[in-house]
């Protein structure tokens, strides 16, 4: 027996104060996304619809319908393209959860933890390969070039990162590449083919790029501070996951670069052995505090979104432009 998906399942940011200009937008993506999770496989429908109700931040849907209605989109394409553009993130967050064992997400267990590895991944294909079909139907040669080349970055970025697990001797630049690879890109590609749709000229399409660029770059980057200083409530993951994952994220990278030779050897030594992590994450913890790895870090985020906001700024005035200003502001003056 096939499961169903209710119509009126919420699909709801954490960010409502975007929506204003969009709100008939993201409802038709809500109803997009609901519909397209269909299946004659009950598993499929069952996994999907409980990831829906984890609800998240939709930033990068929201993206595409703010940059196509910035550059004065005509047709309804931009509601297909920001559906495809969150099943892609959702897809990797089923393999991510896989690969880093995690139980949690989101402040609920994950699908992993809660069906198992193998519903986790299969799962994740269909709703990697339910993309690229409703992909075909905008019919845009372009974007499909755009999203294939993206897609293909992130699964570099995705391998890269598991090479660079319990590797204390990654480079800033390193690790940096990383954040392009993995996250930064499927910003990109939002903001650039939300544009593209909308026909708009080389110059305008370059700047929207550049836009999800620096954004999704500032806002991993004050995820990695948010994993030391956030509230667990909040986000919905407990405090030090990534280094206890054997992550070294960028305040760990700044802290054993400026801090005592002790205290970065002890970081280096949490980052190679989960179980010494797990009885010393406190101390490691009161370490990336007392120095001045999360204000370094941060630093980094606050540039990022400045060069997202000098590109938004030959974006004509308009309420879009405007919740396009707020996003960036968001990206790092947040909580979770």
């Amino acid at each position: 027996m096939t499961a169903s998906l209710p119509s009126g399942v919420v699909f709801a940011p954490m960010f409502p104060e975007l929506l204003a200009a969009i709100e008939d937008d993201f409802a038709a993506v809500n109803r997009t996304i609901v519909e397209q999770l269909h299946s004659r496989v009950g598993l499929v429908e069952s996994i999907g619809h409980y990831i829906v109700e984890a609800g998240g931040k939709r930033l990068r849907p929201i993206l595409v319908l703010l940059a196509a209605r910035s550059c004065g989109i005509r047709d309804r394409r931009h509601i297909t393209l920001a559906a495809i553009i969150e099943f892609i993130h959702t897809a990797t967050l089923l393999h991510d959860d896989v690969v880093d064992m995690s139980t949690l997400r989101r402040g609920r267990p994950t699908v992993n933890a809660e069906w198992n590895t193998e519903s986790s991944v299969l799962v994740g294909d269909f709703i990697y390969s339910r993309a690229f079909q409703l992909l075909v139907g905008i019919g845009d040669m372009g974007i499909m070039e755009i999203m294939a080349d993206a897609t293909n970055r992130i699964a570099e970025g995705e391998v890269q990162q598991l090479v660079n697990k319990k590797n204390p001797d990654i480079t800033e630049a390193g690790y940096l590449q990383v954040i392009h690879d993995k996250t930064a890109i499927l910003f990109q590609s939002a903001a650039r083919c939300g544009a593209r749709l909308a026909g708009a000229s080389p110059a305008a399409e370059r700047a929207f790029q550049s836009i999800g660029l620096h954004l999704g770059a500032a806002f991993q980057l004050i995820d990695d501070v948010l994993d030391y200083a956030g509230d667990a409530s909040a986000m919905g993951k407990n405090i030090g996951d990534d280094l206890i994952e054997g992550k070294p994220t960028m305040p760990l990278i700044h802290a054993m670069r400026s801090g005592a030779a002790a205290e970065a050897e002890l970081i280096r030594n949490c980052i190679v052995n989960a179980d010494f992590c797990r009885r010393n994450l406190d101390q490691v913890i009161a370490i990336v505090h007392g120095g001045n790895a999360l204000a370094y870090t941060e630093k980094l985020a606050r540039s990022e979104a400045d060069k997202a906001l000098a590109a938004l700024a030959g974006v004509p005035e308009s309420a879009y432009r405007d919740s396009l200003e707020a996003m960036i502001r968001l990206s790092v003056d947040r909580s979770n």
